[in-house]
């Protein structure tokens, strides 16, 4: 920002006076936390110099404050220090053991319109029968398991009819794995698995193109568990911790990353029923 020096010296001044307002310092506290003399800021209020503070007083004032210096010298218009605009610019947040849970819900509705896109920690719980929820969340949730299905395919529901598009980007293996009761699937019933892809093949057909999901190959390209919700924020999973980034830079290279595993994906959504159906002739070969 190109000013001269009174000018300068102006905003310096405002934007003092507006941060002691905002955090109730007086001048005389001001003076105090700072170790200036009530003079000098007495001089620096009244506007009658127009020189600014040396560098040390700008900084123990922001300090003191709890804004930046940059602000008070008008070189950004962000009035928050460092930690702050760090803080504000990535979080961690908890992420229970649920299926839809509140936090991940309300992120939901407020990217409504907009795409959201998706690479789950497994197969995607909006794509999920009733059978499967009840199987792999009864470990977790116990007797609340009941309650907590029905919650979910409220909100569940909402996401299928909300007006945002959903692109997922799934590991071909984890498709796999499910078909075949590998790894984390292990000991689920073969119905179960049967009717849950049947049930993937009619949806990717009914919803597209709101729904879209496409398979990539892990063992060229790798991710881990991420969701873009359009331009607001990006949230990486990392099991009992969401990790939470809401600037703009952050947000558009994770969306890079996605637009990597979308050119990289092998079998795309107008392919994924012929995938699903030569699983489930496998499935149909295999004894229960």
């Amino acid at each position: 920002m190109n000013m001269d020096k009174r000018a300068r010296s102006n905003l310096f001044r405002n934007r003092l006076q507006q941060a002691m307002a905002s955090s109730g310092e007086t001048q005389s506290s001001l003076a105090r936390k700072t170790g200036a003399d009530r003079s000098t800021l007495s001089q620096i209020l009244a506007g009658t110099s127009a020189r600014l503070p040396n560098g040390q007083l700008v900084a123990q004032c922001a300090h003191s404050l709890g804004v930046s210096a940059d602000w008070l010298l008008g070189l950004s218009d962000k009035p928050g220090s460092l930690e702050h605009i760090l803080a504000q610019a990535m979080t961690m947040v908890d992420a229970p053991r649920a299926l839809i849970d509140a936090q991940l819900f309300a992120w939901h509705q407020e990217a409504a319109g907009y795409k959201i896109r998706h690479v789950p920690a497994g197969l995607p719980d909006m794509v999920k029968i009733r059978p499967m929820l009840e199987w792999e969340y009864a470990p977790s949730l116990g007797h609340t398991i009941d309650l907590a299905i029905a919650s979910a395919e409220d909100r569940l529901n909402w996401m299928r009819q909300a007006q945002s598009d959903y692109e997922i980007a799934l590991p071909l293996h984890e498709l796999q794995g499910f078909a075949r009761a590998e790894g984390y699937y292990r000991g689920c019933p073969k119905q179960i698995r049967i009717e849950q892809l049947k049930h993937l093949a009619r949806l990717t057909e009914q919803l597209y193109p709101v729904l879209r999901i496409c398979l990539f190959d892990a063992r060229k390209i790798y991710s881990t568990p991420i969701t873009i919700f359009g331009p607001l924020r990006a949230v990486i999973y990392l099991g009992q911790k969401y990790l939470v980034f809401r600037v703009p830079d952050r947000i558009q290279a994770l969306s890079q990353h996605f637009d990597g595993l979308i050119r990289a994906a092998e079998i795309g959504t107008r392919d994924l029923p012929a995938i699903i159906d030569a699983l489930l002739q496998e499935l149909d070969a295999t004894a229960d």
